[in-house]
């Protein structure tokens, strides 16, 4: 008697598989079975890398306010808290309240002509 697939079971072990992926390139997390470590770690500090300078194109008074540690301070942050379901613009709001730093009057206008392009 052959056995029946269990298309339930599949997408299940798929989704379970995808979680431990993404949490090993968004939140540090080990690599999972099958994956390279060190090709993990690369491409995980890239997404890093990328999500901290559109934070910084999107609020240059961020990386301002850090002087030359923006990169160890962001990064610091953003290993801990992921990127909100809002976009780049919401988290670099959420990474500008977390360190108390309030949008000056340039950003408000930026962002107010940002939202009506």
């Amino acid at each position: 008697m052959t056995e029946r697939p269990d298309p339930a079971g599949a997408r299940r072990r798929l989704a379970a598989a995808q979680t431990r992926l993404l949490a090993a390139l968004l939140m540090g997390e080990p690599a999972p079975q099958g994956f390279d470590p060190a090709r993990l770690r690369a491409q995980a500090d890239a997404l890093l890398a990328k999500r901290r300078e559109v934070v910084a194109r999107l609020r240059p008074d961020l990386a301002e306010a850090a002087g030359g540690q923006f990169q160890a301070r962001f990064d610091s942050y953003a290993r801990i808290h992921p990127r909100p379901a809002g976009g780049a613009r919401a988290d670099a709001e959420a990474y500008a309240l977390a360190i108390g730093v309030e949008p000056t009057p340039a950003i408000n206008l930026l962002n107010r002509l940002r939202r009506r392009a």
